[in-house]
This record gives structure tokens, sequence and C-alpha cells, in this order.
């Protein structure tokens, strides 16, 4: 079964670094666009980052200028950087994809189970 599998979450201080790692599991034919969402609870699910495969990318204006999205198309993996960290950074952080499967007609648009980022102050 092709999923998303997400790494790099935990705690943190405030002003510090982090870096997050998806990467698809499974054979698929193409892997289209990806991008990183974060949740907390009570709020809608927001955009972070997106990437194209021609490495386009947009950010969310909560972390324009902070965060940095990138991704390795050998190995099917997006990732999300950041070297200044916010305590309202803090959230449950979901990695998505459109993919090609092997035995589709179309594009899926598959989600990570999610890793969870707390930023303490």
């Amino acid at each position: 079964q092709v999923q998303l599998v997400e790494s790099g979450g935990g705690l943190v201080h405030e002003g510090e670094s982090l870096r997050l790692s998806c990467e698809v599991s499974g054979t698929v034919r193409t892997v289209n666009d990806m991008a990183w969402y974060r949740q907390v609870p009570g709020r809608q699910r927001e955009l972070v980052a997106t990437i194209t495969t021609a490495d386009t990318v947009n950010y969310g204006r909560a972390v324009r200028n902070r965060f940095r999205i990138s991704r390795d198309n050998a190995r099917n993996a997006v990732f999300l950087e950041s070297n200044d960290l916010q305590a309202d950074d803090t959230g449950i952080y979901y990695c998505f994809a459109e993919l090609w499967l092997m035995e589709g007609w179309n594009w899926e648009r598959v989600w990570g189970p999610g890793t969870a980022v707390t930023v303490s102050k």
C-alpha cells in the first residue's frame, strides 16, 4: 500500500531549528505536487508550503521567510525546515502528495498520518 511516512517531529524551543521529512513508501508512477499542512486542536488545517516538480514553491503567510520547503525527486521525498521556530508553530504537521499510482487512472491525493511539533517558549 502506498503511503506517506513522516519523521522529524518533536519538542523544541523557540528560536531552534527543525527538519521534517516525508517519503513516499511504495511504488508509484509519478509524484507530482507535494506540500506540508499543519493543524492545532479547534482550528482548521492550514497550508504551510507547497512545492512542484519544477521546485516552484509557495508559503503560507504565517511561515513565509521562516520556513523552507524542498524535495528530493530521486527519493520521492519532501522536506520542511526552519531555523526560527515560534511557539505558534506548534501543531500536527501533515505531509501531502499528489501521486499517480501504478494501477491508477488519475492523480490520487494522499495524506500522511501527521507528526507532532511542539515549540515551547
